[in-house]
């Protein structure tokens, strides 16, 4: 099923904002860990870590659904394809991995953080406030790259289909070549 134009651009509009947004959180939550594990001041270490918090409860896994959904909806709906293209492949294995480890890992790191601070404690790693949004700040910088170079080409998928859609077949074309 192909969308209409109009549908098609309405999706490519949600994806784009959502990317940004995820993005944009994403450098947020860093500029927060960042003032959380090198600020000395206690109210200003549970403040930014409760600002993180607040972030990776109610803003990264909604962003981050609507950016892996209207991805998916735009791969099928496009002759981009989902496994067609290298970069199309790539990108939506890393928003599921980063979608993953958004609600696995940086958000219970984050949570057990304030929680520390909460019962009067000491930051308990630093590690959990910057590794998360490094590791996903570089990947959606990543993933933005890809999306306007799209470099790699096809995908053996990829090269059966459009080989199938010129109307040869892997075997027609080894005929010609012999």
């Amino acid at each position: 099923m192909k969308p209409s134009r109009p549908a098609r651009r309405a999706c490519l509009v949600v994806h784009v904002a959502a990317s940004a947004s995820w993005l944009g959180l994403s450098l947020g939550l860093l500029a927060l860990g960042i003032t959380a594990t090198t600020t000395s001041g206690a109210a200003s270490v549970a403040a930014s870590a409760r600002s993180m918090k607040l972030f990776a409860d109610w803003l990264l896994l909604p962003v981050a659904l609507l950016t892996l959904v209207s991805g998916l909806l735009l791969s099928l709906s496009t002759h981009w394809g989902l496994a067609r293209h290298r970069w199309v492949h790539t990108k939506f294995w890393l928003t599921l991995a980063t979608t993953t480890a958004t609600a696995f890992a940086l958000r219970p790191g984050v949570n057990a953080a304030v929680a520390a601070l909460s019962d009067g404690g000491p930051l308990p790693d630093a590690g959990d406030l910057l590794f998360g949004p490094i590791v996903s700040l570089s990947t959606y910088v990543f993933m933005t790259v890809i999306s306007i170079l799209k470099p790699w080409g096809l995908t053996r998928r990829g090269r059966r289909l459009r080989g199938t859609a010129a109307g040869t077949t892997s075997a027609d074309r080894a005929r010609r070549t012999v």
